[in-house]
């Protein structure tokens, strides 16, 4: 295998280290392989060529920043030909943890995606497709 260096911030490394304990990972190479594999089969869902797609989406953003709120409102009522539900729930006193049920073109359903991720303060964006 090919040996690699990367450098993070001290408090994401903290994190994940945690997280590797917590899922019981035997080396930080295994996780980061893992979160490779996941982002790389993430990005071939987003080029396969099927029309129809369903999607869960899920957010988490700090709850505190009401903006968030309103720019939440807004996406859902820009992308209605394709968000079916949405659920908005607080997550202790900290976080809101926002999920849209989307089924329709699979490149509006991108398109959503990305825009979530583009907005500032959303701590994480998650999704899971099914071809349909």
């Amino acid at each position: 295998m090919t040996v690699i260096s990367i450098t993070l911030p001290p408090e994401l490394l903290r994190k994940f280290e945690t997280f590797m304990e917590s899922k019981g990972y035997y080396s930080r190479s295994e996780a980061f392989r893992d979160a490779i594999r996941n982002l790389i089969s993430e990005s071939e869902i987003a080029a396969i060529q099927t029309e129809t797609v369903a999607a869960t989406i899920m957010v988490t953003c700090d709850h505190e920043r009401k903006d968030i709120d309103l720019k939440m409102i807004e996406l859902r009522h820009e992308f209605d030909d394709v968000v079916i539900e949405n659920v908005h729930r607080h997550i202790g006193e900290k976080y809101c943890l926002e999920i849209f049920i989307t089924q329709g073109n699979n490149t509006r359903i991108l398109n959503l995606i990305n825009r979530l991720r583009g907005m500032h303060g959303i701590q994480q964006v998650k999704s899971m497709f099914l071809m349909l």
